[in-house]
């Protein structure tokens, strides 16, 4: 750094009360009429140019300039004098006084954007902070997803879980989780059991391969109807299509009908009314909900058809976040393990809920799919085998509750693995089985 002689003396008062500074000028230009563009340009002035160079020590020649410190401060002031606009803004800056070059250069456009206008791939628009939001509160406005199209069972439990809710159609129920994960949707609404169909697997694996969280319950009485087209009577249809549970919920009625039709499985129930009514089937009926029908125009030819009047689903609805466990309400909490190699694993981890007497709603056991086989002999010669299993339970007790976590402390010493899927809120609304329609 150079330093100044002290026979060259600077009125700071009169630099502060000058206009513009010697050897450099801030002037604001506008481009167009909002954005506001400050240039930094550096002035020769011969005569203060000489004099500051006799006042500097240092080989600084030549006229006008301050040796290599003057260099780079018109290097500095070209660049922060280049505009940083858009050539689509400079277009529409007619009349506007910008400054075209700094010290004998043409300004430069740090960062040029093309005109996406016309291109047939245009950049996505940047996320912002108005496009997140913060989980909403039980019952407000969001999005939930569910597998299926409009007028499935899924869809009415999204709106008996979340009655204002913004309900999205999947088409799997894999689809569903990625909506979640990737902020497509703020919860999804997904079966994991009916009361006569059972447990619905593919969930139960799903729930362990992602990472949602469950944050409540549903139970929906399920309501089926034989719906076919307009006109259509039952003596001239030749197959039933819906999902397979329906069916299988429906099959001791169809037989009781005599009707002799095929039964073909497809994707979901109201997505076997849609296929009716786009494709204009007339030889085909489909077992789906009331409101399947008043969507896709069709007839309801026999109502309330489930074999069991209390045909019920149970579903779970998932959040990325867990809630917080309270114990001012009825909770259940749903877990996932796998035991340690032994003998008795089961009963001692069925024991430490008995122990703090915390009933158990449910168990499921699902082969284990990186180790389904576990050699049973010590030799490891494979000649005894069987299958090592992946164990759900669902127990009323909250997480809060210290019963629970001791009693999960105690389990944790005789598994190899445990997750805690969440701990929700019981559903307590009353249910009666379903005689008119359970959508």
């Amino acid at each position: 750094m150079q330093s100044l002689s002290p026979s060259s003396s600077i009125d700071l008062k009169s630099l502060i009360r000058s206009p513009s500074p010697p050897r450099l000028g801030l002037t604001n230009h506008r481009l167009g009429s909002t954005r506001l563009v400050i240039q930094c340009v550096a002035r020769h002035d011969s005569a203060n140019a000489n004099t500051s160079a006799a006042a500097t020590s240092g080989s600084n020649t030549g006229s006008g300039q301050v040796g290599r410190g003057r260099h780079e401060w018109q290097s500095a002031c070209a660049i922060l004098a280049s505009k940083v606009v858009s050539q689509q803004q400079d277009t529409e800056k007619s009349g506007a006084d910008a400054i075209s070059a700094v010290n004998g250069h043409p300004t430069l456009d740090l960062v040029p954007v093309k005109d996406q206008s016309n291109s047939p791939a245009p950049l996505p628009k940047p996320l912002s902070i108005a496009d997140f939001s913060a989980a909403p509160m039980h019952g407000n406005q969001l999005r939930v997803a569910y597998q299926g199209v409009p007028g499935a069972y899924s869809e009415a439990a999204a709106g008996k879980a979340y009655p204002k809710c913004e309900a999205i159609p999947c088409d799997q129920f894999e689809v569903a989780f990625q909506a979640v994960e990737l902020w497509i949707a703020d919860r999804a609404v997904l079966p994991v059991e009916n009361s006569l169909g059972g447990s619905i697997h593919r969930n139960y694996d799903l729930l362990l391969r992602h990472r949602l969280h469950i944050v409540g319950e549903v139970q929906l009485p399920v309501h089926h109807c034989l719906l076919a087209l307009p006109g259509v009577r039952k003596e001239y249809l030749t197959r039933v299509i819906s999902h397979p549970q329906a069916l299988s919920q429906c099959e001791h009625t169809l037989t009781k009908m005599n009707l002799n039709v095929a039964r073909e499985a497809v994707d979901d129930t109201a997505g076997a009314a849609e296929y009716i009514a786009i494709n204009n089937l007339r030889d085909t009926a489909a077992i789906a909900s009331a409101r399947a029908a008043e969507l896709y125009g069709l007839q309801i030819l026999a109502d309330g058809i489930q074999d069991d009047t209390g045909n019920v689903t149970r579903f779970v609805m998932l959040a990325r976040e867990p809630i917080i466990p309270r114990t001012d309400r009825p909770f259940k909490t749903s877990i996932v393990f796998a035991h340690d190699k032994g003998t008795s694993v089961l009963f001692k981890v069925l024991s430490a809920f008995a122990f703090r007497n915390i009933s158990l709603t449910k168990i499921e056991s699902r082969p284990h799919r990186n180790r389904p086989i576990r050699l049973v002999d010590d030799a490891n010669v494979g000649t005894a085998k069987h299958f090592e299993y992946m164990f759900y339970v669902d127990f009323e007790a909250s997480m809060a509750e210290t019963r629970a976590q001791n009693a999960l402390a105690e389990v944790q010493e005789f598994t190899s693995f445990l997750r805690v899927l969440g701990s929700y809120p019981m559903d307590m609304t009353p249910w009666t089985p379903s005689s008119s329609g359970g959508d």
